[in-house]
């Protein structure tokens, strides 16, 4: 398309460039007029107008909040601890009309006010006004007047669901830091903390009703060490739990931060620590230890009554602790062999006249769902719920397994929240440099692919299933994040871009967003926060595979390769990114103009583990358009199921 040639242009898109000129010569003329710095906001606002002039904000401005606003009030002054006397009025203004989570912020030279319809509204206000500051003040009491620049912003999220889950099963991480965790969620207007509570390597949250739940679940006595299918372990007892006092202290922080709790306890699947504390809820009726490998345990509950009852009084106190509207009961993952090798389960299915194990999850989720409305709230539960027969009424999914679960789940009527793997599961490595990076469970989920991740799937959009999805959420699953730092390494800033992704709207510019993340990470250095650096890894793509790419036999793959420097020597890697089976790599060719022009005849692979996986290849002066090539002699060892990059490394 020619750069004159309009035709052709989305109007959306064409609106999007329209503001950000707008919006850049605003900035332009605030800086004219003196301003010191244009606002750098994240996520970025429905519309935002850089006004002339700045306005004091210091250690004795006077808030001024009616009854919505008086707790985001206290919760401003206390940070920036505020005195008494004479300075800036802030003032909070309640308007009937504006989104239920939107606001408008005015700065004007004489003061500054925030309206909206809602406490929550308020907050995310003041979440914008506190980026109007320097970003070094973040978390910080304020200890001097600092000008800031006059604006005029109208602001609201386009999801309801901005979420992030944590796993403190496979490694437990303590009180203190998840309460970190959720005021650094809450900063960046993000609203659902998913704590994953309960899960085969151990139990976390205290039911009185069965304190063997903790006094044995919550324990293990090694974990995995190394890389999955290593066989090693580290000999080191591991656990923790949170009693219900630590868990509501938790929920009241969170609320105040206009963030919700949403518990998980997983079931019928992943309980291998509840079945080890009490024997009688398994399915073979043997003593199990609490899982201390990786990975799908085959261990899952039976559906005797007394079983049922069982996670229904757990329930009861999740529920009694945890306010949300939405209880998750997971649902994932459920290996169906020892329902298949059980006397008394294939009774209880006969007796119930349900045909197969798969039906039996769907009759189990339906018995959890009923009972979880009965109190007034919903069930939540991984896409596998899906299976087995008609979804519960109620039942909203979370859509792991890419997109599809969604997508059928809006189609039908029920309410979704997208999670796939490719996107947002931020226990996947940042690079595909993976030997400078901590050892990870494996995949490649970049910043960049993180920010422009579409919670709408294409195959739903302009239909009425559309309004089914609720917004979108990253994972940290700790198989391999092993402590506090190490967590916030793996989810900032991927989660700054989650957060823009389900706040703003649907337009992506990662250039500019990143001009704005520069200064946000800022903010997270102030608050103490690990992030991962921008470390602009300076490699490029040559080539991709896939399943369709490559086979289980050594195949022949050639592709073009015109990025290759004449006249150098060039590096070529290839990267596993995903996918069951490792990739072999036996031949590196060079062809230009189909003749071969230099090789590299090693063995080497890429996968979990990589080895002799770079190819070197001096390259000769490549004649004005000749055809450049690559081929490879390769194979994906036990199947198909590969994904990866051939990389061009930068000249050392």
């Amino acid at each position: 398309m020619s750069c004159c040639d309009e035709s052709n242009l989305d109007r959306s898109q064409v609106g999007f460039e329209t503001r950000k000129a707008t919006k850049l010569a605003a900035m332009f003329v605030a800086l004219l007029m003196g301003v010191s710095v244009a606002p750098s906001i994240l996520p970025r606002p429905s519309k935002l107008e850089v006004l002339a002039g700045t306005c004091p904000v210091g250690p004795t401005v006077q808030l001024i909040a009616d009854r919505t606003a008086k707790p985001v009030a206290r919760l401003l002054s206390t940070e920036w601890q505020l005195r008494k006397g004479e300075g800036t009025i802030i003032r909070f203004q309640t308007q009937k009309g504006l989104p239920a989570e939107g606001y408008t912020l005015d700065v004007k030279p004489a003061g500054i006010v925030i309206r909206a319809s809602t406490s929550a509204g308020m907050f995310y206000g003041s979440q914008t006004l506190r980026q109007l500051l320097p970003p070094e003040t973040a978390g910080q009491p304020l200890t001097k007047d600092y000008q800031i620049p006059c604006v005029h912003i109208e602001d609201a999220p386009r999801f309801g669901w901005r979420g992030a889950m944590l796993d403190v099963c496979r490694h437990f991480m303590p009180k203190e830091f998840v309460l970190k965790f959720i005021d650094t969620l809450s900063r960046q207007k993000m609203n659902r903390f998913h704590f994953h509570l309960t899960d085969d390597q151990g139990w976390r949250i205290e039911i009185k009703r069965y304190p063997k739940l903790t006094e044995v679940g919550a324990w293990r006595k090694e974990t995995m060490a190394g890389r999955y299918g290593d066989g090693k372990f580290d000999g080191v007892p591991h656990g923790g739990f949170y009693t219900q006092a630590d868990l509501r202290e938790i929920v009241r922080y969170a609320a105040e931060r206009h963030v919700t709790v949403v518990p998980e306890i997983e079931m019928p699947g992943h309980a291998t620590a509840a079945i080890a504390a009490y024997t009688s809820l398994g399915s073979t009726g043997k003593p199990v230890e609490v899982g201390t490998g990786w990975g799908v345990i085959s261990d899952i509950a039976n559906v005797e009554p007394e079983t049922i009852k069982f996670w229904q009084n757990v329930l009861d106190e999740v529920m009694a602790i945890f306010p949300s509207p939405f209880i998750h009961c997971g649902g994932d993952e459920v290996p169906k062999e020892q329902w298949k090798a059980s006397a008394s389960v294939q009774a209880r299915m006969k007796a119930l006249g349900i045909p197969d194990e798969e039906a039996l999850q769907s009759w189990f989720t339906h018995q959890m769902d009923a009972y979880i409305a009965s109190k007034g709230r919903r069930l939540i539960g991984w896409d596998e719920i899906l299976q087995g027969g008609e979804l519960a009424p109620g039942a909203t999914v979370m859509s792991w397994r890419g997109e599809q679960g969604g997508i059928d789940a809006a189609k039908a009527g029920h309410d979704v929240v997208m999670a796939p793997t490719d996107y947002t599961y931020l226990d996947y490595y940042q690079s595909r440099e993976t030997e400078t990076e901590p050892l990870a469970i494996g995949g490649f989920v970049p910043l960049e692919k993180v920010y422009r991740y579409e919670p709408v799937p294409e195959a739903i959009r302009n239909t009425p299933a559309e309004k089914r999805v609720l917004g979108a959420q990253g994972q940290l699953w700790t198989e391999y994040i092993t402590n506090p730092a190490h967590v916030e390494y793996m989810a900032f800033p991927r989660l700054c871009a989650l957060a823009e992704g389900t706040w703003s709207g649907p337009e992506r510019d990662f250039a500019e967003f990143k001009t704005r993340l520069a200064v946000h990470t800022q903010r997270l250095a102030a608050l103490g926060v690990n992030f991962r650096p921008d470390k602009a890894d300076a490699q490029k793509t040559i080539a991709s595979w896939t399943p369709d790419t490559v086979a289980e036999t050594w195949t022949t793959w050639t592709f073009s390769a015109p990025i290759l420097p004449s006249g150098k020597a060039a590096t070529i890697r290839f990267a596993y990114s995903n996918g069951d089976h490792r990739l072999e790599i036996r031949k590196l060719e060079l062809l230009i103009n189909g003749n071969v022009a230099g090789v590299d005849e090693h063995s080497g692979f890429t996968g979990g583990e990589n080895r002799d996986r770079d190819y070197r290849l001096n390259i000769p002066m490549i004649p004005a358009g000749a055809k450049i090539e690559l081929r490879a002699e390769v194979r994906a060892d036990g199947g198909h199921d590969s994904y990866g990059d051939v990389i061009l490394l930068p000249a050392k």
